[in-house]
């Protein structure tokens, strides 16, 4: 008989939050002879939780991933497929699921040395691809997504068990301050915040337009704040945006006519791949969380087209 898998970052368990230690590392590796990241741009990944690369992709580049994007968008095919997520008031795209799977083009970005290369370093090991996706926030109607921390989902409901998980934001449009770009709360990662409120079934369906459970109260966000502060990821197209799983962060609505797009990619490493959730729920479908595939990437240097 297989043992129950220990929790050790248990949530939604309880009726009053409650903060816990963060029991894993944040970088796995420190022989910086080897690193593709500066002493610098390490030690500020490892205080801060996140690091924003300017100039990784070329404007060429970008011109070609943001083609695929906008004809990925437009396909009938890929909005009727059950993995597109739009937005809770406008029906407009708000998110396009396994891209990694998909479309040969993102594909190969998810092996692309230069982001997945850095993520296999901070991670320590080999990686897969948990989840990937394209994200839109249109002008004028993009939506907010409130604060959390996605390791906080993916170990309540995908099985997650440990914090050697990261995210990678490849910005294809200008992130600037007034058009909804990635909030961050710089250290949070260094806590974990048990939430509360038992998971409803099938909560993916809702909580990928607007997230209700899984998410900090109001008086865990306003200490993190004061302690911390926020920050905001800007950056040019072209930037990369690395985040570790379990820093708070969110975003506000874009009121603006700037849109703002991105290709998003989440690495595991393969040793930490999903057991059974830690809730008595059914695991989320696999274009979310990755439940059968975790093969090492294969990642080379890639150039587009």
């Amino acid at each position: 008989m297989t043992p129950e898998p220990i929790d050790l970052y248990p949530s939604r368990q309880h009726e009053q939050p409650s903060w816990q230690d963060r029991l894993d590392p944040v970088v796995y590796r420190s022989d910086l002879e080897n690193a593709p990241l500066s002493a610098q741009q390490l030690e500020r990944y490892q205080r801060d939780g996140y690091l924003v690369l300017h100039d990784v992709f070329s404007a060429e580049e970008v011109a070609v991933l943001r083609q695929e994007l906008d004809r990925v968008r437009r396909d009938p095919a890929i909005a009727d497929s059950g993995k597109t997520i739009t937005e809770p008031e406008s029906g407009a795209i708000r998110s396009v699921f396994a891209i990694h799977k998909d479309n040969a083009l993102f594909g190969r970005v998810a092996r692309d040395e230069r982001i997945a290369g850095i993520a296999r370093f901070l991670l320590g090991g080999e990686l897969y691809v948990h989840q990937s996706r394209m994200n839109f926030k249109p002008g004028f109607t993009g939506k907010e997504f409130y604060w959390h921390s996605d390791f906080e989902t993916w170990h309540v409901e995908d099985g997650m068990p440990r914090m050697r998980a990261l995210s990678c934001s490849i910005l294809l449009t200008d992130n600037q301050p007034h058009n909804g770009p990635l909030l961050l709360i710089p250290g949070s990662h260094k806590h974990y915040v048990r939430c509360v409120g038992a998971t409803p079934e099938n909560h993916y369906e809702e909580s990928l337009r607007k997230q209700q459970f899984g998410v900090p109260d109001d008086h865990s966000l306003s200490e993190m704040a004061s302690r911390y502060g926020i920050d905001t990821a800007l950056g040019p197209a072209g930037s990369v945006v690395f985040f570790d799983s379990n820093i708070l962060h969110g975003s506000n609505s874009n009121i603006t006519p700037s849109a703002r797009s991105n290709l998003f990619y989440v690495y595991n490493q393969v040793d930490n791949a999903l057991q059974a959730p830690f809730c008595a729920q059914v695991p989320r479908p696999a274009f979310v969380a990755e439940r059968e595939d975790f093969a090492a990437l294969d990642i080379q240097p890639q150039a587009y087209p």
